[in-house]
Formats: structure tokens, sequence, C-alpha cells
């Protein structure tokens, strides 16, 4: 993968393995670990599997197609998203507030975050 389209896919791929990786099955989890996060290459994985490169991509690709799958049925990591933009919201606001009402907010904020 090349470019800033491949660098978009790849984080893409990463949060939606965070959310929904343990629902695949083990080959699957591996190989997307070992392209995405391990970056090695389609012939590197297949030679450490003993398949073709093809093989390898096919099992990427529908891997993929799983996650996006889960996201499209469930949408976790959508919200995930949409829940961290409006704490970084909120942050900005609390920024704006006298210094003593400050604290207090930003200890809600701290329990927000700890809460994903």
């Amino acid at each position: 993968m090349h470019g800033e389209n491949a660098l978009e896919k790849t984080n893409r791929i990463n949060v939606l393995f965070d959310f929904y990786g343990p629902l695949l099955t083990d080959k699957q989890q591996t190989f997307l670990k070992c392209y995405f996060q391990d970056d090695y290459t389609l012939g590197e994985i297949a030679a450490d599997f003993q398949i073709s490169r093809q093989a390898v991509y096919e099992h990427l690709k529908r891997a993929g197609q799983v996650l996006e799958d889960y996201e499209a049925k469930l949408g976790l990591a959508d919200r995930h998203s949409r829940l961290q933009a409006g704490i970084d919201l909120l942050e900005a606001q609390i920024a704006g507030l006298p210094a003593e009402w400050r604290e207090p907010l930003s200890g809600t904020v701290a329990v927000l975050r700890g809460a994903e």
C-alpha cells in the first residue's frame, strides 16, 4: 500500500480491529496484525504461512470486509469517534470558564475519558 489513502486504510483497519478483532478467526487476526501492525509484506506473510501472495491478499480483503460489516451493524468505532469529539469540545469550553469552575469539570472530563 502506498500514499495517503494507504495510511487512512491502515488507520481505519486498526481502529476497527481494536473494537472487533476478537470476533475474527485466529487466522484473520494474525494476518491483519502482520500486515497492518507489523508492516509485513504480502510476500513475507505468504512465505511464513506457505501460501500464495494472492491467498494472503484474499484473506486480508475478507477480514477487512468482516470488520467493516461489524461496524456497519454495530457502529462502535463511529460512536467512539463522536464521543471523543464531544469530550474534546467540552474540554475546550471548560478552558474558557473561570478557574474555580474548571477543576471539578475537568475531573468530570477525566471520568468520561476513563469510561471508554
